[in-house]
């Protein structure tokens, strides 16, 4: 009997490419039919065929307070009433500046974009108009959107699809990107003394989170900081996943570095589409209206999607809402670990803040490489066992995975129960 959700795929297969509007939903990487989601609420979604699933994708971090949350839609709710978009100036987007600089001591200036492919994209642009040079240091597995220049050995949905690389992106465009290892603190010295007159921007996942989650060391994040002032690069944090989702001021709180850029979306837009680019007051000052450097958005700043990030960065602001997130979030990993463990699967899991990875290797990986030597068929097995026992997780062994403050201990406690039995079927 063909389910609702295999005659929505088949359907939409008929007038969007691959039937889906962005490649990891098509659950090429794992097989099967997609899930078509009708709703959330708190921790759980549900599917066509009225299933119901505790989630930890989360539409992909933005969603830290769960589905749904009464304050969230509120806030929609009344800022839908006054007009869905202007193109014009509000209230709402000096409000949410504010608190974004104030949050993030490194934001002295921001632009509020539609996303975070656009935050990273104009950030890039940014900095080779401040330092008027054209190369830059992106990472092996890191994802940092679309553009041509960073569709280059780019992770998620790019690994997900074995495309290391994308069709469409010119040569000439491409040689102006430096790859380099992940965590390979040796490389990146090496190519800053090569080549560091030349280099314009470093961009970095301060914790990746596109290979799956990869930690870095605290040598390699300071080395990055510290190489880009001596030799006048920017030095760009991609916090479009980790901002608000691993501490209140992003992963750069966490250790401490302050880069010269930082780029948002997920959380500040609340489950909505935003973005932001933000940082050095004399940086920001070279973006136009002010400066050479162009870049606009019709919808920039959108009063809807504002109002539903503000509200949200007013729940996380609560006293010790990293504290439980996090606490949550490593019950849930050591669990997984310890339940692995007792079924004897190769496996490994960690946490930081409110991102986990889970991986079928002994231990967490520390690289590009590592990642892919984890056992991605055995992914494959276990992910469709959870998905079957009402646990939602990320359709590629290439994606971290998102828990939320509406993650309750009985989700959690659900969550390794459903474990258990899926290691045993994966073993």
């Amino acid at each position: 009997m063909t389910t609702n959700n295999e005659s929505l795929f088949a359907r939409a297969q008929l007038t969007i490419p691959g039937g889906v509007n962005s490649p990891v939903r098509a659950f090429k990487a794992v097989g099967g039919a997609p899930r078509f989601l009708v709703r959330g609420e708190g921790s759980r979604v549900f599917d066509a065929d009225d299933r119901s699933y505790i989630d930890y994708v989360g539409s992909w971090g933005p969603l830290v307070a769960g589905h749904a949350h009464p304050e969230v839609v509120a806030a929609v709710r009344e800022a839908a009433g006054r007009g869905l978009s202007f193109g014009a100036p509000t209230q709402a987007e000096i409000e949410m500046a504010e608190l974004l600089c104030r949050l993030v001591p490194s934001m002295e200036m921001v632009r509020l974009v539609s996303s975070g492919t656009e935050a990273t994209m104009t950030a890039l642009r940014l900095a080779r108009g401040f330092t008027g040079r054209s190369a830059f240091v992106k990472f092996e597995g890191c994802y940092h959107g679309h553009a041509d220049g960073l569709l280059v050995k780019a992770g998620s949905g790019a690994l997900t699809l074995g495309q290391p690389s994308s069709a469409g992106v010119p040569a000439e465009t491409a040689a102006h990107t430096i790859v380099l290892a992940y965590n390979d603190c040796s490389e990146l010295e090496a190519t800053f003394k090569a080549k560091g007159g030349s280099i314009a921007a470093v961009i970095l996942e301060p914790v990746a989170g596109n290979m799956n989650l990869v930690r870095p060391s605290e040598e390699f994040v300071k080395l990055a900081r510290e190489l880009c002032t001596r030799h006048g690069a920017v030095l760009v944090f991609d916090e479009v996943m980790t901002g608000f989702r691993v501490g209140l001021s992003g992963a750069q709180g966490l250790f401490g570095v302050r880069p010269d850029l930082t780029t948002l979306g997920k959380v500040i837009g609340g489950g909505m589409p935003v973005g932001a680019f933000g940082g050095r007051r004399d940086i920001m000052e070279y973006i136009a209206p002010l400066g050479p450097v162009y870049q606009a958005g019709t919808l920039s700043g959108n009063p809807v999607a504002v109002a539903a990030g503000l509200a949200t960065l007013k729940l996380v602001q609560a006293p010790g809402f990293y504290d439980r997130l996090s606490g949550a979030t490593r019950t849930l990993t050591d669990g997984l670990a310890r339940t692995a463990q007792r079924r004897g699967v190769a496996f490994s899991a960690q946490s930081v803040g409110g991102m986990f990875g889970i991986y079928f290797r002994a231990q967490p990986p520390a690289s590009y490489i590592e990642v892919m030597q984890c056992d991605k068929e055995a992914f494959n097995r276990f992910f469709h066992a959870m998905l079957e026992r009402g646990v939602y997780l990320a359709p590629s062994a290439y994606e971290a995975g998102f828990v939320s403050s509406a993650h309750s201990e009985s989700d959690i406690a659900a969550t390794l129960s459903a474990a258990d039995e899926a290691f045993a079927a994966v073993s």
